[in-house]
């Protein structure tokens, strides 16, 4: 049966959260006087995203909240146990104002959802707040284009959970076979997806080695461009991609 609706990952498929997230940390350090301490930007940035990979393991089983794990990504990071709730969350907050600075869409995102907007129904569904974002999509102005945004924080559910797609599907009113889940990470999105009885599209936009994903049913693409001929034509998802 056609496909009748795409639902969106947001963090480096819609969004360049990659390099945003850069930007972000390299000027909060400089205004932090941070610098000095971890070298390079990048090596600042991978002790950050380490810390947040962990943080978001323990919110994700269900041991902090949403809130929790940010002060706590902020307290590991700093080496500074001892900073009050309050302290920890204005440290984030210039963090964020640093981060919300460098936002923007990849290139190739408002020409793909304008050339599917009239055959597809779109939803997000991503591993973060409502909050966060749908202040993120408003602020990059393509809110309005999708009927439902599901997170995580809310649902109580994250991906790879089948839970968390089923919930989306929910939202739209469809059945999984007829929703395909587009995201760049080939576990969480694609499996996941998968597992969940959705077609998947891997957006795999820096080109990670070897073929494509194992799992039947996901079918990967290196560009949005090439989303509306994947979706346009019968594709049997997890034939050969036209991923160089």
């Amino acid at each position: 049966m056609a496909i009748r609706a795409v639902l969106w990952d947001v963090d480096d498929t819609l969004f360049d959260y990659t390099s945003a997230d850069r930007a972000g940390m390299r000027a909060h350090l400089v205004a932090e006087r941070l610098m000095d301490g971890y070298g390079t930007v990048d090596a600042a940035l991978a002790h950050w995203r380490r810390i947040t990979d962990a943080q978001w393991a323990r919110f994700a089983a269900g041991e902090t909240t949403f809130e929790g794990q940010r002060r706590d990504r902020v307290r590991v990071f700093l080496d500074r146990p001892e900073l009050t709730d309050p302290e920890a969350e204005a440290w984030f907050a210039r963090y964020l104002g640093h981060y919300e600075g460098a936002w923007a869409l990849f290139p190739d995102v408002l020409p793909a959802l304008d050339a599917l907007a009239a055959s597809h129904r779109h939803a997000v569904l991503s591993n973060s707040s409502l909050h966060v974002q749908e202040r993120k999509l408003r602020v990059l102005g393509v809110r309005d284009r999708f009927e439902a945004v599901l997170c995580a924080a809310e649902l109580g559910l994250s991906k790879p959970a089948a839970g968390a797609f089923h919930a989306a599907c929910e939202a739209l009113g469809l059945p999984p076979h007829q929703v395909v889940y587009v995201g760049d990470h080939p576990e969480i999105d694609a499996r996941g997806a998968v597992d969940a009885g959705l077609p998947a599209v891997w957006i795999d936009r820096v080109g990670a080695p070897g073929g494509a994903p194992a799992q039947p049913g996901a079918h990967r693409i290196a560009s949005l461009s090439e989303l509306p001929a994947v979706l346009g034509a019968d594709t049997r998802f997890g034939a050969p991609s036209t991923f160089r």
